[in-house]
């Protein structure tokens, strides 16, 4: 399987590639410089590997939620990338990737990720380890102020930007379930190919004309009696 992955919805930006279960990665911390950065990532990768796009079997987007701009970003260059190759996306959400680089390092097997989505909320979900090592959703992703989260009966560990954002609040909120705190998590491509080669793999592949990203707010902004 040779799988291209795209990840820029935060101020990491990165791409890699999954080859036959090997992982290859080009990742830099860069607010604001995606647009210079991840077609010279992907075009380096690709070189490296001496692959062409149309010997790829898919292209894993980080689908959202994250920065409007740079989940458009990353929309972008997979929808390019699948639409020229006539290959198919696999959809991972960015959460699930910050879940999964803490899993990669970590023995905890419970993630409370949540992500700093400005206007005084987060980004949000509880991550599980399966008996692969990987993260699976346990109830629903949100958008809320981090007072109104929701979280299962589970003790874990607490999970990128939003936390170092808003972790007073948090901890308040889940008491005693938080044995401790990783702000310094983030999304990276290397990630959403080891997720997206799962998915791939089992047939959750979409045509790219069916990939759309996934904000989670309705809004990008409020007006000033809502906030």
């Amino acid at each position: 399987m040779k799988l291209l992955a795209v990840e820029t919805s935060t101020d990491a930006c990165s791409a890699a590639l999954f080859i036959d279960g090997e992982i290859r990665e080009k990742f830099e911390l860069a607010p604001r410089e995606h647009t210079k950065l991840i077609l010279p990532m992907i075009d380096s990768l690709m070189a490296e590997a001496q692959l062409k796009p149309r010997q790829l079997d898919a292209v894993a987007l980080s689908r959202g939620p994250g920065s409007f701009t740079g989940v458009r970003i990353a929309t972008g260059v997979a929808h390019g990338v699948a639409f020229g190759a006539d290959i198919p996306v696999v959809l991972i959400s960015t959460l699930a990737a910050i879940a999964q680089d803490f899993f990669n390092r970590r023995e905890t097997d419970v993630a409370f990720t949540a992500m700093d989505a400005r206007m005084n909320e987060i980004f949000w979900g509880v991550y599980q380890r399966n008996a692969l090592g990987l993260a699976v959703l346990i109830g629903e992703e949100a958008v809320a102020p981090a007072g109104e989260v929701l979280f299962p009966e589970l003790t874990g560990a607490g999970v990128g930007s939003g936390w170092a954002a808003h972790g007073d609040t948090l901890l308040s909120r889940l008491v005693a379930r938080v044995k401790s705190i990783d702000s310094e998590v983030w999304p990276r491509a290397a990630c959403i190919a080891q997720l997206g080669a799962y998915d791939f793999a089992n047939g959750l592949a979409v045509p790219v004309e069916q990939a759309m990203p996934v904000y989670l707010r309705d809004k990008v902004a409020k007006k000033q009696s809502e906030r």
